[in-house]
């Protein structure tokens, strides 16, 4: 396993592929103003999802957000848009200022502790075209991020994400990589994150 702590910005290396991981986008003082800020204000919802047969829980709050309103299909889900906030337009701002990349939803997502998770999955619906960039900004408790081969070779590369780091997942990187935010029991501190996408 391949674990990162390196100053920004860091090449997580992908092979054919491109992450970059910048770290202190925002202040601490402003991170935890956001924090506070999204914690409170974000409508939280948590959907169930279907899994061989049973009904569950997904373990975590999400919320979507799109600039056009756009519903949102993901693993078996539609998730109903709401409208860009000033706070979500001022991190849209941030985002796209540091990675010149360009987006126009966000998924919201609320880890509440280390039960919280998100297994393997590619972000790789095809409303997000055929050329997909994932911006994915960290707000409060650090939390792995592992990433693995579709067709299972190499090993699992573990990135560390902490308050208020911003990893890029360019294209081709969902073609060819899962990603999963495994639990962590010691963990009982919560995060946000947010992972800004362009639908099309």
């Amino acid at each position: 396993m391949q674990d990162l702590f390196a100053d920004t910005p860091v090449q997580v290396d992908l092979k054919e592929s491109s992450a970059i991981l910048f770290r202190n986008i925002l202040t601490p003082e402003r991170s935890d103003s956001i924090f506070t800020s999204l914690k409170e204000s974000t409508p939280w919802k948590q959907d169930e999802i279907n899994f061989m047969g049973k009904v569950r829980p997904v373990p975590r709050l999400a919320a979507w957000y799109s600039k056009t309103l756009q519903s949102y299909f993901y693993s078996g889900l539609k998730v109903a848009a709401h409208s860009y906030t000033n706070l979500i337009t001022e991190l849209n701002n941030i985002v796209e200022g540091a990675t010149g990349f360009k987006f126009n939803s966000v998924l919201i997502n609320l880890y509440r502790d280390g039960s919280d998770s998100v297994s393997w999955h590619a972000d790789d619906e095809p409303s997000l075209g055929s050329s997909i960039t994932i911006a994915s900004l960290s707000l409060g408790v650090s939390r792995d991020f592992q990433l693995k081969r579709k067709d299972g070779q190499g090993k699992t590369i573990t990135v560390v994400l902490e308050n208020a780091s911003l990893l890029l997942m360019q294209h081709p990187t969902q073609r060819y990589w899962l990603h999963q935010i495994p639990k962590r029991q010691k963990i009982d501190d919560e995060r946000i994150n947010l992972t800004f996408r362009q639908l099309v």
